[in-house]
């Protein structure tokens, strides 16, 4: 078995590795479950525990400081003490979410401790060694999947007999009580993604969504469809044009400089530019609370900067000007590098350039391109393909992993792809244009509405929540879920939802959440509320 824990232990590795893989969604209960399950020789409960689990955690991200419970290490040893055991879902649960909750506390004890190279780091600026800068990101960045990978291993080696053991003393009514507080627990993740998104003018999106698939019976795919035709339809209206100002977030004092880089033969190749896209998936490789993502972008840029500057003295500048603090969303993250480079090429021709103004707009786009791409990747995309996917691997069918992955990553990775070259050849004329056509609200209202529609599609869909209650005496009792389905089907699980997400406004950690929901689930499978 040492063997099979070593390859258990190595996908936690892999899920670790996704902030060298350009957060490409890899990490997911979705994807790491099958690959625990085909480990273990089971990749349909595998399939299954992974959707389950994707459900609960589906509004699991990582936005600014917020680290959110690690699902990579609690959904690994979750998957697989639940396979080994012989038990289902309900016990995966058990095991992710308490396993989740500490090991967050160890990978942001990391980020913390992850600052102490930045002395290292700057040194290395200081010196022009943009290859000591290149290892050590690639070292720091890999303490966490290593690290982590050694706990589940351990975790596995140590602990695989005694968890079985005393997982099969585990009585019936439990395993009941965890069960339905697992079909609750959704409910926390559909909060999340509503509170990304909800609000009064498309709220009534979500509702169409909802009663689409509780009336109508159509799958979330079919509602991610009709969410796309209403919201090509609804932001083609027309829209009033706005005006920048001169103090646009887009960096409208750099319009001349721009024109001077577009009007100059380009030093850079198209291979160049390319390496802009590949390196920056390592972004966040090394993300830490002190300077964030500056050494991801750093290592992003060093092949340019190679080319642009050919004396130490030129890239020890450079290098410094990169090493100072950034953070936006990796998903945007390539226009910035373009236009940076492009910016970056300038500076190398003209000496009287203020290389200041290169950080001035790095600093400037960093925030609202940080908002936009958020909201389109985590609050439209993801919800898509967690929808799409879930919907199908909740049944064992391993198409639904895969199609996750395809309608997540092909709209991200070519859209990562081009903003590289959108970046270096327009600059900030390309946002300004945007700007002045609304096209950046247009864009967040659809998203919003394709996304709120997928999410409203889910309390229906897959939350499978009923009251076994009747009303009145043997032979004349009526069920209340029967009457509760002719008011409106699906009605406990958009009531949870909502509830949850009241107390999600008000700022309820996400912890203090799922122990909630675990309880009321719990609670009310003892007492036969909920079944």
């Amino acid at each position: 078995m040492s063997f099979l824990y070593l390859l258990i232990a190595l996908i936690a590795v892999f899920g670790h590795s996704e902030d060298f893989l350009g957060t490409t969604l890899l990490s997911r209960p979705l994807i790491l479950g099958p690959l625990v399950g085909l480990v273990l020789g089971d990749v349909t409960q595998g399939t299954i525990i992974g959707a389950t689990l994707e459900l609960i955690f589906i509004g699991n991200i990582k936005v600014g400081a917020a680290i959110p419970p690690d699902v990579i290490t609690g959904g690994v040893l979750g998957t697989a003490f639940a396979i080994i055991s012989g038990k289902g879902p309900a016990i995966a649960l058990a095991i992710a979410i308490p396993v989740s909750i500490l090991a967050e506390i160890v990978i942001s004890g990391l980020f913390v401790f992850r600052p102490v190279f930045n002395k290292r780091f700057n040194q290395y600026a200081e010196e022009g060694n943009f290859k000591g800068i290149q290892r050590l990101h690639i070292f720091s960045g890999s303490l966490k999947p290593l690290l982590m990978g050694i706990i589940v291993f351990l975790a596995l080696q140590l602990g695989a007999t005694t968890m079985k053991s005393f997982l099969d003393l585990i009585p019936t009514w439990v395993q009941s009580g965890l069960q339905v507080a697992g079909n609750m627990l959704p409910a926390l993740g559909f909060a999340l993604l509503m509170n990304l998104m909800f609000n009064k003018t498309v709220a009534p999106y979500f509702f169409l969504g909802f009663m689409l698939a509780s009336y109508l019976k159509l799958p979330v795919i079919a509602i991610g469809g009709f969410g796309l035709i209403i919201a090509l339809l609804v932001t083609q209206k027309p829209q009033e044009k706005t005006i920048a100002n001169e103090e646009d977030d887009f960096a409208t004092e750099t319009e001349e400089l721009l024109a001077d880089i577009l009007a100059i033969k380009p030093r850079l190749s198209k291979k160049n530019i390319r390496s802009l896209f590949w390196r920056s998936m390592l972004l966040e490789a090394n993300f830490n609370f002190e300077t964030w993502q500056n050494t991801g972008f750093a290592y992003a840029l060093i092949p340019v900067l190679r080319k642009l500057y050919l004396t130490k003295q030129a890239m020890a500048a450079a290098l410094k000007r990169h090493l100072q603090f950034f953070n936006t969303s990796p998903y945007g993250s390539t226009l910035i590098l373009g236009i940076t480079a492009a910016m970056e090429e300038q500076n190398s021709r003209n000496e009287d350039l203020d290389e200041e103004s290169i950080n001035s707009v790095k600093l400037g786009l960093m925030g609202p391109l940080a908002g936009v791409f958020d909201s389109l990747f985590w609050g439209t995309f993801k919800v898509i393909a967690a929808g799409v996917g879930t919907s199908m691997a909740i049944k064992g069918n391993i198409i639904g992993p895969i199609l996750f992955l395809f309608i997540f990553n092909l709209p991200h990775l070519l859209l990562r792809y081009q903003l590289t070259f959108i970046g270096y050849h327009t600059g900030t004329k390309f946002l300004q244009d945007l700007a002045k056509n609304n096209v950046m609200d247009r864009l967040t209202k659809g998203a919003s509405i394709l996304g709120l529609m997928v999410v409203g599609a889910m309390p229906a869909t897959l939350m499978n929540i009923n009251t076994p209650l009747k009303l009145g005496s043997d032979k004349s009792a009526v069920s209340l879920q029967a009457i509760l389905d002719q008011m409106m089907p699906a009605m406990i699980p958009l009531g949870l939802t909502f509830l949850v997400y009241h107390f999600v406004r008000k700022n309820v950690k996400t912890t203090y959440l799922l122990i909630g929901l675990l309880a009321l689930g719990f609670a009310g499978s003892i007492i036969h509320l909920f079944a």
